[in-house]
């Protein structure tokens, strides 16, 4: 698998620190809302990264975060008089509900903020112990001039930065890039401190979450959306160097972003599209599909037209599998191995830095091959049950969901009837037949 690495601006193959054992960390919401169809691409992107590398026989351990503590959640706690936890809880189930729907696991390990405060407040410590970190009337800084390396993973100098920085009005800081590691606050959930009674910044949740799920200060990698890279991850890596002298991840992967009808998906715009709205519209399977249809670090451009694209792309892979199937069961073909060259074609395809597009296109070979084998006489039934199979796999790993189609005995000598009726050209009883099989989802 050959990945572009946000890190070194190049693609390259990635090298798992364990052999054989992938380690993953994707950024996760903060959950305060529903989860926007921008909140839904990493889930796709991911996922499908995921599986990729399981199928070449990869154990991969995912993880990704919930921040279940911030001021937009104490802020529509406090607007709807419950207790953050019941709004975090809420969303948070809201977000899997999404994962499910989008056909993607489950994270092996979903860790909260809440949960790990007192690895931040250890964390933040060893910051203040080595020089990296400085605390100010309860409050506690990231000292960013203490890392020399900082802007690398953004590739950003530390002078454009400072020149580029806005005056700030917190006169705390040593230095107007020094970001918070810890708040002291007396409004909403409140843990205590050596520094005061508050509560951690953003950027320092998931480097503790990373080394204490994971139990090592390196992964192999660090995913998210590109609005994350800076300063995000850029804060996270300044941290994990200064800790434990490390850049936390070899492999930092980036999706790019979604526009809406070709502007930017933004709140101030009025042009937010809620995942759920669009799935309980549309179905998981079109959104996924329109979603790796583009190459995960290009824009999306989220718009109706895209989304029938993806329906009518969709049924002529189903219309095809259906027939398939259907004429394997009445063959009784035995059980066969996907075709390896179509196989390999895909693994390719995915193997290219996640080259979903070239995936599909192989998808849409493996379509046309079962096509023209269903229409050849006497009918190949073994080159058919393998490029089946071999669809199967393929849109297993991309995440699309096909229909069963279990024929019975008595089904069976329905479709013959049906096909013996159309041959013999009595078209009131095929009608017949047709509107029956159709009822029962075979045709």
């Amino acid at each position: 698998m050959n990945l572009y690495n946000s890190y070194t601006q190049t693609i390259e193959p990635l090298k798992p620190i364990e052999p054989g054992k992938v380690s993953m960390y994707v950024c996760g919401p903060t959950v305060y809302n529903e989860p926007h169809v921008g909140n839904a691409r990493p889930i796709v992107v991911f996922d499908t990264l995921k599986k990729a590398l399981q199928l070449q026989g990869m154990e991969v351990m995912f993880v990704s975060n919930y921040t279940d503590v911030d001021d937009k959640i104490i802020k529509t706690a406090i607007e709807q008089n419950v207790s953050e936890k019941e709004i975090t809880d809420r969303y948070i189930e809201a977000y899997n509900r999404v994962r499910r729907d989008l056909h993607a696991d489950l994270p092996d390990i979903a860790p909260r903020v809440t949960e790990t405060m007192d690895e931040i407040i250890s964390f933040i410590q060893k910051l203040i112990d080595r020089g990296a970190a400085y605390q100010v009337d309860g409050d506690v800084y990231f000292r960013v001039m203490s890392d020399h390396t900082y802007g690398e993973l953004s590739h950003q100098k530390m002078e454009d930065l400072m020149v580029g920085a806005r005056i700030d009005e917190n006169t705390k800081k040593e230095n107007p890039l020094d970001f918070t590691l810890w708040k002291k606050t007396d409004q909403g959930i409140q843990w205590d401190s050596p520094w005061s009674k508050g509560r951690p910044g953003w950027h320092t949740e998931c480097v503790v979450m990373i080394q204490d799920v994971f139990q090592k200060s390196l992964i192999d990698i660090h995913g998210g959306g590109l609005d994350l890279k800076f300063p995000h991850h850029e804060n996270e890596m300044a941290q994990c160097r200064m800790c434990s002298s490390t850049p936390l991840a070899n492999m930092w992967v980036h999706n790019g972003m979604i526009n809406i009808q070709n502007e930017k998906m933004s709140k101030s715009l009025g042009n937010v599209w809620w995942a759920k709205d669009l799935i309980r519209d549309h179905g998981g399977n079109v959104i996924r599909w329109m979603m790796i249809s583009v190459h995960y670090r290009a824009p999306l451009n989220l718009s109706a037209e895209a989304i029938e694209t993806s329906k009518k792309e969709l049924q002529k892979i189903q219309t095809a599998y259906k027939q398939a199937i259907v004429k394997l069961q009445l063959e009784n073909a035995p059980e066969v191995e996907a075709d390896p060259q179509m196989m390999q074609e895909f693994i390719d395809a995915l193997n290219d830095d996640l080259n979903t597009p070239n995936a599909i296109s192989v998808v849409y070979e493996v379509v046309k091959t079962i096509n023209q084998t269903l229409r050849s006489r006497p009918m190949p039934t073994e080159k058919l049950a393998s490029s089946t199979k071999a669809l199967e796999t393929m849109l297993s790993v991309l995440g699309i969901e096909l229909d069963a189609i279990l024929l019975s005995e008595e089904d069976k000598k329905m479709y013959r009837d049906w096909r013996k009726a159309v041959k013999e050209k009595e078209f009131a009883v095929a009608d017949s037949y047709r509107s029956k099989l159709q009822e029962k989802g075979i045709l």
